[in-house]
């Protein structure tokens, strides 16, 4: 089965295809950006399909991120992912992008190491969420002050090595400060969380679909509002 993952909640335009039955990434881009975004995700859609060498009808699943992040870049990237499952006719699966994050790193990167995943809000907070080497979540999605995240560390990771990955990394890894032991920082574009999210969409079974929805997940009111209709 190959899944499509798209990812334009974060600071990129990303899309990824994986090949479940070869376990193998077909094709990726990402480009940064935060405006524009609406009008450069079909054509990057094309241009994965066009590089694996298959066409849309190959596609038997769709994952998206669903947040936290970017008020209109989630709502494209959500728009945009219901379009194709629709026309696809194929099952639609939501990904945070903390849980994108962190499960783009490699097993390799990952051992010995508690992760933070920190995903940027475009103001001053952060998005932040601890995991295991293993992906297992220590704590609950947050929206954290730079200022408040050495102390919300210290009550929700262990001490020991820490890496930090996400599109805000270094700007977590910043506010954090000194640590109880070594601290990396892997700052992402956007390539890694959209492939990530093609594999977790695609180990999927039924009873995770149905909890995965793509539904827009939000730690803190949007900046904008949609207009109330009338």
């Amino acid at each position: 089965m190959i899944t499509l993952g798209l990812d334009t909640a974060t600071s990129a335009c990303a899309v990824a295809l994986w090949d479940a039955a070869t376990g193998t990434c077909l094709a990726v881009r990402a480009e940064q950006m935060q405006r524009g975004l609406a009008e450069r995700l079909v054509p990057m859609v094309e241009e994965v399909l066009a590089a694996a060498g298959i066409g849309f009808g190959a596609i038997g699943r769709i994952g998206v991120t669903v947040g936290p992040g970017t008020f209109t870049g989630l709502r494209v990237g959500l728009a945009a992912a219901r379009g194709f499952a629709l026309a696809a006719g194929c099952p639609l699966v939501g990904v945070t992008t903390l849980e994108a994050a962190a499960a783009g790193l490699d097993p390799a990167t990952r051992a010995g190491h508690t992760l933070l995943a920190a995903i940027e809000s475009r103001r001053d907070d952060l998005f932040v969420q601890p995991f295991t080497a293993a992906l297992v979540p220590l704590g609950e999605p947050a929206d954290v002050l730079p200022a408040d995240l050495p102390a919300h560390a210290a009550a929700t990771l262990p001490p020991g090595p820490l890496l930090i990955v996400g599109d805000a990394a270094a700007r977590a890894a910043q506010a954090l400060g000194v640590w109880t032991g070594p601290v990396g920082v892997l700052e992402t574009t956007g390539a890694a969380e959209a492939l990530a999210t093609a594999r977790i969409a695609a180990a999927a079974g039924p009873a995770d679909i149905a909890r995965r929805a793509a539904d827009p997940f939000y730690l803190r009111p949007p900046d904008v509002t949609l207009p109330r209709p009338r």
